[in-house]
């Protein structure tokens, strides 16, 4: 009898076809349909997409905080882009200008910036907090210690010691 196939946490083959195959249509629609909204978010949100490329972990932290602080720089030049007729013109105007590319590709600075030092700058509250607890719980076990009498504990760490 044959023996069922272990889970994978790969999918099977042709599972994501038809998703890749959505998101190609998607793709192209935009680029047909509004090729001017098309050029200035691949001008934009370069930075995003390029961190989608390169960042390996699981979730993708690093890629999703730039995306996200790249979506705040693009708001306001796509509704320029928008509010001045959403021609090809008018997005590469937009697309050139220094100003614009500044803002938005350092929203995406930002972005990495966030999901290099946050992680450690939890971890240095965690830990300060840990040592201030720590130091607490010292000072509180040899406040007892002097009020109920007990020997303080060995310097190895090792056991209680007799009460005396």
């Amino acid at each position: 009898m044959a023996q069922p196939l272990p889970p994978t946490s790969e999918p099977a083959p042709g599972q994501h076809r038809s998703f890749i195959w959505l998101e190609g249509l998607a793709c192209g629609a935009l680029a047909t349909l509004a090729t001017p909204t098309a050029l200035l978010l691949a001008v934009l949100f370069g930075p995003a997409l390029l961190a989608a490329l390169l960042d390996r972990q699981p979730g993708r932290p690093v890629a999703r905080s730039i995306a996200l602080c790249s979506l705040c720089g693009i708001v306001a030049p796509l509704r320029e882009l928008w509010a001045a007729g959403h021609s090809l013109g008018v997005a590469v105007a937009l697309a050139a200008d220094p100003d614009v590319l500044a803002w938005a590709w350092g929203a995406a600075a930002v972005g990495w910036l966030l999901s290099e030092l946050v992680p450690v700058t939890v971890r240095v509250v965690l830990e300060a907090s840990t040592l201030s607890r720590a130091a607490g719980l010292r000072a509180a076990r040899a406040r007892y210690e002097a009020e109920w009498g007990f020997a303080p504990p060995p310097p190895d760490g090792g056991g209680a010691a007799p009460v005396g």
